[in-house]
């Protein structure tokens, strides 16, 4: 019989009230028992308002209760490696916001210390768990469009047109988040390329800083190879009036189209004409995921989103941003980086 895993969430911020918060007290054989926030009235105000049991000013304390089963890590990347060891040194499973870290050496040590005491370890790549991207999947593995050719993705907004360089969020600061706003958006597009159609290789990227509002990139090109010999390419730009976010998946016999953040219909064309499949997101938009996961933890099934999975991601994002930070298997925000302008 299923057991109730019992979650606490270290870092209960903005992503936890909406996206999974709720999700943990939604799904079955779930329960939210404790969570953790640096400023005690506020993690006191989360607990209060979601109803959840305890609350902690301390992660140490949340990691050790005995009433949690499995810990959520939702701080910001700079933190990750230190609190997923932190749960690890205690047994328990562990689920990671995205992206995972702020580098590839960060991740490859999180998964290899996982595996070695043999802990469950996820990542929170919803978008693994969404109707509409496990249609697109489908669609790709019936060979409906024929063997994949190419591959094309955009994506563009002005977030770093509006940065204040004396009031930078965390996402614009390399420390915290390991790049700029790519590493938090283009690891949720690259991580469900991989899901829809496969493992990328032979990365290559290009990184530049054209705003000018602070030290991180905000335009990035990258190139890779996809399991079927087809080639792709995407591309990243937060300086752009215009927004855009699109996915072309073309292959021998039809094209799918979709995005990665919006919520319409996705698009099959071929020879025969265009096709939708109107899929909504759900509410909470990770609730698929973390059934899947507490379905995982209770033998009941496997979840697509694993440490092995989100390293891979990792790594690719890695490669399009090397050159950019002079290398980023270091502690790279403790020194100045090629790409850097001057502010």
């Amino acid at each position: 019989m299923a057991k109730t895993i019992r979650w606490g969430i270290v870092g209960c911020g903005d992503v936890t009230e909406r996206k999974s918060g709720p999700g943990f007290q939604k799904s079955r054989n779930s329960a939210l028992v404790a969570v953790m926030r640096r400023d005690a009235a506020k993690a006191a105000d989360y607990a209060k308002r979601h109803g959840v049991a305890s609350w902690y000013s301390d992660a140490d304390k949340l990691i050790s209760d005995p009433q949690v089963d499995a810990v959520y890590v939702a701080t910001p990347p700079g933190q990750h490696e230190l609190y997923a060891m932190k749960a690890l040194a205690v047994g328990k499973p562990c689920y990671v916001e995205k992206p995972f870290t702020r580098n590839a050496p960060e991740a490859e040590r999180i998964v290899a210390a996982f595996a070695q005491k043999k802990v469950p370890l996820f990542v929170a790549y919803y978008r693994r768990g969404l109707p509409r991207f496990l249609k697109a999947r489908e669609i790709v593995q019936s060979g409906q469009i024929g063997t994949l050719a190419a591959l094309n993705y955009r994506y563009a907004d002005g977030q770093s047109l509006s940065a204040r360089k004396d009031n930078l969020p965390w996402r614009l600061v390399a420390e915290q988040s390991g790049a700029g706003i790519f590493l938090d958006l283009a690891s949720h597009a690259l991580d469900i390329i991989d899901f829809m159609v496969g493992p990328l290789s032979n990365a290559t990227g290009h990184a530049a800083n054209i705003a000018g509002t602070h030290a991180v990139e905000d335009v990035v090109a990258l190139k890779f190879s996809m399991q079927s010999g087809g080639i792709g390419a995407a591309s990243w730009c937060f300086a752009s009036a215009v927004k855009e976010d699109i996915i072309e998946i073309t292959g021998t016999h039809g094209r799918i189209v979709l995005s990665v953040f919006g919520n319409e219909p996705v698009q099959l064309h071929t020879r025969d004409g265009v096709q939708t499949f109107d899929l909504p997101n759900p509410d909470p938009i990770q609730g698929p995921l973390i059934q899947t996961i507490v379905n995982d933890l209770n033998g009941e099934g496997k979840c697509e989103s694993t440490g092995v999975t989100a390293l891979r991601t990792q790594q690719i994002m890695d490669a399009a941003l090397v050159s950019y930070y002079g290398g980023r298997e270091d502690g790279f925000w403790r020194r100045p980086w090629p790409g850097a302008p001057k502010l």
